[in-house]
């Protein structure tokens, strides 16, 4: 079994070309570069990566277009839920087939209310149907957007029914005493050799998760910011830190300051690349302004943010 991603994983921007198709060498070129500027992993096709406007067809190009590049596939969690059951298997196996060293899983999400009995029946036609061994899969517990909440109850019968294949989590509820309650439950009592391993879905919880037994974070942040989130995560035992924590907590507030993250993290990207074809985004979300990504812009020069090799 592949060695399990712990760290800081980042759900990657999509970039976008001026007919809005994936532009794959920008992404590959974006993918590399975090990879090597403190990212552990890579949570592609993740909420901010615009993946729910992205068809299964297109994902899998990209994730193909990765490895062929040469990103390893055990660097990558590619993100596979889907309403559609049928979508959530062709993305997963596919994944799994390359080699990834998980996937990220969203509930289907359009219908709300549904009870637990149904999501635990959807998780389980996608692993039965995918039918591999190596299967790593990561539950997305992402409630202020999906509007489906990933239970404590649902997570315990999945161990109980998958205990070598259900891996873990990435709390993205905004809420630390839902994550705090998931790390009490469940870490070190799944039935795989490995444990259930949880992943905060912000960089502002990433200390707090450390020293409860979390193993590090998926975050928007980690776009711009993976060397900042990095040490934090590897001082995370030091006198330091406090003081690492809340120099990434302040690059965070500056990029949360937007409507939505998403074009403010493509905004960055594009000023400190020197490229503006990265400030496109697929509706119907709309780029920043001018004027909000020059605000922003010295809101973060105003801190010292860098994003070094970028160009």
């Amino acid at each position: 079994m592949t060695e399990r991603l712990k760290g800081v994983l980042a759900p990657v921007v999509t970039p976008f070309t001026q007919d809005l198709a994936p532009d794959a060498k920008r992404f590959v070129r974006h993918c590399k570069w975090l990879l090597g500027h403190g990212c552990s992993g890579l949570a592609v096709f993740g909420t901010n990566s615009e993946a729910n406007s992205l068809s299964a067809e297109e994902r899998m190009m990209l994730l193909e277009e990765l490895v062929q590049a040469g990103v390893p596939a055990e660097k990558l969690m590619p993100g596979t839920g889907c309403c559609a059951l049928t979508d959530s298997v062709r993305l997963t196996a596919h994944a799994v087939k390359l080699g990834c060293a998980g996937v990220l899983m969203l509930p289907p999400f359009y219908y709300k209310g549904v009870p637990d009995e149904g999501l635990f029946r959807n998780f389980a036609e996608v692993i039965e149907r995918v039918a591999d061994e190596r299967l790593q899969l990561y539950l997305y517990h992402i409630p202020p957007v999906a509007q489906v909440p990933i239970t404590l109850g649902l997570i315990e019968r999945l161990l109980a029914r998958y205990p070598r294949i259900v891996a873990g989590i990435k709390d993205s509820s905004g809420d630390w005493n839902n994550t705090q309650a998931v790390l009490d439950a469940f870490v070190g009592k799944s039935g795989g050799k490995q444990g259930f391993d949880v992943f905060a879905g912000s960089e502002v919880f990433l200390l707090r998760n450390m020293r409860a037994g979390g193993v590090g974070c998926i975050t928007a942040g980690a776009n711009v910011n993976p060397h900042g989130i990095d040490r934090a995560y590897r001082g995370w035992e030091t006198p330091e830190a406090e003081k690492l924590q809340a120099s990434i907590d302040a690059v965070r507030k500056v990029l949360q300051s937007q409507v939505s993250m998403i074009p403010a993290l493509k905004a960055t990207i594009a000023h400190y690349a020197g490229d503006a074809g990265w400030s496109a985004v697929r509706p119907p979300l709309v780029e920043l302004t001018a004027d909000q990504q020059s605000a922003m812009v010295k809101a973060l020069q105003a801190l010292g943010f860098e994003m070094p090799g970028i160009r």
